[in-house]
């Protein structure tokens, strides 16, 4: 099994994307790890939200491949502490065939069309993070799960 992180837009603040980086280096180690960029949309003060969304949702879709098993970070999902998001992966591992991908959405969130597709949602805080800082958090989160199931000193309880 494969982990990907799809996110849409950039990551133009230096010091998330440098730090985004060491975390997907120590990822290797463990598990096959990628983070694919869907471009930020151009020309969008001329579209409603809900335009965007839409745009946005198929660009996502796109990106999907055929056997993907897609997750949505998304506010209104599922929480986990940093153990039972461990065990969470693990259990993904020995069931998903090829790709395990988490995606976040650009500032309005997913298309309804996104939402029908995904296989389930989880929510890594009940606070607002900014895009940056989420796909930050997130990629520790999948290291410190890794390091949590080979049982090796980085977490402690």
């Amino acid at each position: 099994m494969k982990i990907a992180l799809l996110v849409v837009g950039k990551t133009d603040m230096n010091y998330f994307a440098d730090a985004i980086q060491e975390y997907r280096k120590r990822l290797v180690h463990y598990i096959p790890f990628d983070m694919e960029v869907i471009p930020n949309l151009k020309h969008v003060k001329n579209l409603s939200e809900v335009q965007q969304k839409e745009k946005e949702g198929e660009l996502i879709l796109k990106a999907l491949q055929p056997g993907d098993y897609c997750v949505l970070l998304d506010e209104k999902g599922k929480e986990f502490t940093s153990m039972q998001f461990a065990t969470y992966l693990e259990k993904k591992t020995h069931t998903v065939p090829k790709r395990l991908v988490f995606v976040i959405g650009g500032p309005y969130g997913f298309s309804e069309a996104v939402y029908k597709t995904a296989s389930e949602k989880i929510s890594l805080s009940k606070m607002t993070f900014s895009h940056q800082m989420i796909r930050l958090i997130f990629v520790e989160q999948v290291y410190r799960a890794m390091t949590i199931l080979n049982n090796e000193p980085y977490h402690h309880e």
